[in-house]
């Protein structure tokens, strides 16, 4: 039965540049001298380190561990010596360094003993945790660990599950090569993502210039008798890999802004996911290789399968490099980024290895001012207005790119390839995400200062506050202390006279006295004397007081 397909906005057809690269089978790569493994290869946290230098490693042994949810682990790729912990040159265009395991091979290539899980008697959620520490993720591209992307959606099943065998990019041919030969194996790995999303129908979609790899995935299906998968060719176009896009070929549902195509019932994972989650579940072998093409300026393209690790010109001399090989490319010529040196490892996310020249890849004309003449909108397969956000790019006007849905940009390239300006129109939307990025992660730091420096604010006032309260209470217990040893004193002070009081008291008694005998000294007989008689004896009285010293008035109060 045919079914019904549908069209994605916007596409362009690039040239393909594929047929290189598939006339022959998938070769293994040798043991390099050396594996620089980066600990840090998937979105989420970086795994914590579980070796150190001097420790033998088996293939296979975790050598990260998931550090949370959001995080997979990361195995050595093959057994030998650790010579170092230590960060290295990771593969991004940036140069910049990630901590790494430093490996040197053995040349046993042995496994270390794999911890087997029972697929049948397992749950969901024990194949999701034994996935996470298998180190599964998205090779899509996108690197996102796999286990968070096999849980059902919020009805607790999915309607579709699809298979991304569309592999649109020029020049990367490893998921074709992988379905040619590895089909069997690859749909197994679907059963068992199937089993895990409860999902209904599965669509595989691969675009109609593979008919080989849509021949032998058909075959697979026929063999399997499994019902409810189906095999479908689409049309050609780039980007048609996208996950949009291909949910919107093959479904025909839109993904709007700001929502998730679970939130539609479907799920979407690559093939080369699907074969790796196979590996880890039938033989329980975690991620430590993948197919990588190697194509562009060499003499026999290729694909390979590569240890994580291995060096990339290690991989490129089996290939045979032209002399003016002057640059690598880790992706395909839309969507790929330049390498900052030859000998940076092949990592999880690596599909491609493109390997360029002045002659394949001559400098770009100069750009010009735009013309908006349209056609970048045209190409887009987002539906944005690529013009629009360039302005505001140019501008440093973040808050309106963001306004235009800049994050809803999925740098396909699309508009760069048909800007008759030749305005590098993806690099400007990159540079305003990474400033919108660095904004957003400074204003986070600037809350997160202050929300330190209130609480700090607010602990030395509560501070401050029990401490006057404790000494409040400490001064009112000595006040009461204070009264109470005064008191009895006080008392006593108040009952008994003072020294002065007292001498003051004896002298007012020893004058009271004087006056009365004063007064007793009157003269005798006065009323029976004659006249005479007293006045002579008034006369002698009066010659005696004269004759006496004069009396010493009291000393007034407070003296001695």
């Amino acid at each position: 039965m045919l079914r019904k397909l549908f069209k994605f906005h916007g596409g362009v057809k690039p040239q393909t540049n594929k047929e290189q690269s598939t006339t022959a089978p998938i070769a293994p790569v040798p043991l390099p001298d050396r594996l620089v493994i980066p600990l840090h290869q998937s979105v989420g946290g970086p795994p914590r380190p579980q070796v150190q230098p001097g420790d033998r490693v088996f293939k296979g042994q975790r050598i990260g561990a998931a550090d949370g949810n959001l995080s997979s682990a990361v195995h050595a790729s093959t057994s030998g010596i650790v010579r170092d912990v230590v960060p290295a040159v990771m593969p991004h265009t940036s140069g910049l360094t990630t901590l790494s395991v430093v490996i040197e091979p053995d040349g046993e290539d042995r496994w270390g003993e794999l911890d087997r899980i029972n697929v049948r008697a397992a749950t969901p959620d024990e194949l999701r945790d034994y996935l996470r520490d298998a180190g599964v993720v998205g090779l899509g591209g996108a690197v996102f660990p796999s286990h968070l992307k096999l849980k059902p959606g919020k009805e607790g099943s999915l309607d579709t599950l699809v298979i991304n065998g569309a592999e649109c990019e020029p020049f990367i041919t490893c998921d074709d090569m992988l379905m040619r030969e590895r089909a069997t194996d690859m749909l197994k790995g679907i059963s068992a993502m199937r089993h895990m999303l409860q999902a209904r129908d599965v669509l595989i979609g691969i675009e109609d210039n593979k008919p080989e790899a849509l021949a032998a995935v058909q075959a697979a299906i026929t063999a399997s008798g499994e019902k409810g998968i189906e095999a479908i060719a689409i049309p050609t176009r780039y980007p048609a890999g996208g996950a949009k896009q291909l949910i919107r070929v093959l479904t025909g549902i839109e993904v709007p802004h700001g929502r998730r195509s679970t939130d539609f019932g479907v799920q979407c994972f690559n093939v080369g996911t699907a074969y790796s989650i196979h590996e880890a579940l039938e033989h329980g072998r975690p991620l430590v290789s993948r197919l990588v093409t190697v194509a562009g300026n060499v003499n026999a393209p290729r694909n390979y399968e590569v240890l994580i690790g291995t060096p990339m010109d290690h991989v490129v001399r089996l290939a045979g490099a032209h002399p003016d090989t002057d640059r690598y490319i880790m992706g395909g010529p839309m969507m790929g980024v330049r390498m900052p040196a030859f000998d940076v490892p092949v990592v999880k996310a690596t599909n491609c290895i493109l390997v360029g020249s002045p002659a394949l890849f001559p400098p770009p004309p100069p750009e010009m001012p735009c013309i908006r003449c349209g056609e970048c909108a045209k190409a887009c397969p987002a539906d944005l207005a690529p013009f629009e956000m360039y302005w505001f790019s140019r501008a440093r006007n973040f808050g309106k790119t963001q306004e235009y849905h800049l994050f809803d940009c999925i740098e396909c390239g699309c508009c760069s390839f048909v800007c008759p300006s030749h305005i590098p129109l993806v690099d400007y939307f990159r540079f305003s995400k990474s400033e919108i990025w660095a904004r957003e992660r400074e204003k986070e730091a600037a809350d997160t200062a202050r929300e330190r420096f209130e609480f700090k604010n607010l602990r030395q006032e509560r501070e401050k506050q029990e401490k006057a309260e404790k000494l409040a209470a400490k001064a009112a217990a000595t006040r009461e202390k204070v009264a109470g040893e005064t008191a009895t004193p006080a008392a006593a002070t108040a009952a008994k006279p003072s020294g002065d009081d007292a001498k003051r008291a004896l002298i007012e008694a020893a004058m009271e006295k004087a006056r009365q005998q004063k007064a007793q000294a009157a003269p005798k007989n006065v009323d029976v004397t004659s006249p005479d008689v007293q006045a002579e004896m008034a006369a002698i009285d009066a010659r005696r007081r004269a004759a006496e010293p004069p009396t010493e008035p009291p000393p007034p109060a407070g003296q001695a």
